[in-house]
């Protein structure tokens, strides 16, 4: 007789080598490429260290921060002469050619718009 664990460990070893044509993915088409993940109407910034986010311009001068870990409305700072923009402790300072988030404990520093565009 048979131990029942060999049984179980033979069916599975089975299943198992046939994983190889599976397809894991049964909602995508065959063929179809990936998905951007650049939200709609919002710049991408690229930043030292491979770091990114994006920045959605809103009605009222404002702008939609769309960073990796969340979402955050930040407002155009009072008295600033420039795109400076903030909410609690987040800041974004943004010119022509650069942007800096300040998002305590994290700097997204040298940061360069993705498609050129100033």
């Amino acid at each position: 007789m048979i131990p029942p664990y060999s049984c179980t460990a033979l069916v599975i070893a089975c299943v198992l080598s046939g994983c190889g044509s599976v397809k894991l993915c049964p909602f995508r088409e065959p063929g179809a490429s990936e998905v951007s993940r650049k939200p709609a109407n919002a710049a991408e910034y690229r930043c030292e260290g491979g770091k990114t986010f994006y920045v959605r311009n809103l009605d009222a001068g404002a702008v939609w921060l769309i960073a990796p870990d969340r979402e955050i409305r930040l407002e155009k700072a009072a008295g600033s002469t420039g795109g400076v923009y903030a909410a609690g402790k987040v800041r974004l300072e943004m010119s022509a050619q650069s942007a800096t988030l300040f998002d305590p404990p994290a700097q997204f520093l040298g940061c360069k718009r993705a498609d050129g565009a100033s």
